[in-house]
């Protein structure tokens, strides 16, 4: 069963892959903020401040144990 995402469209944004207009939906899903073109499907996501900070090192990635 898939959650629920909220999707909000970019006003004024171009998708870098098929050129249209005001077709990139944002959304936020398990903690990264993801970006969508509703017409031809292209994404891309945004990693969070705590895995942009771990990357800039030789830390692989980040491990949380629930």
């Amino acid at each position: 069963m898939e959650t629920r995402r909220k999707k909000r469209f970019i006003a004024g944004a171009v998708c870098p892959q098929c050129q249209s207009m005001d077709t990139m939906m944002l959304y936020m899903e398990h903690g990264v903020e993801k970006v969508e073109c509703v017409r031809c499907g292209h994404h891309q996501s945004q990693a969070g401040e705590e895995v942009k900070a771990a990357g800039s090192g030789e830390l692989i990635g980040v491990f949380k144990p629930e």
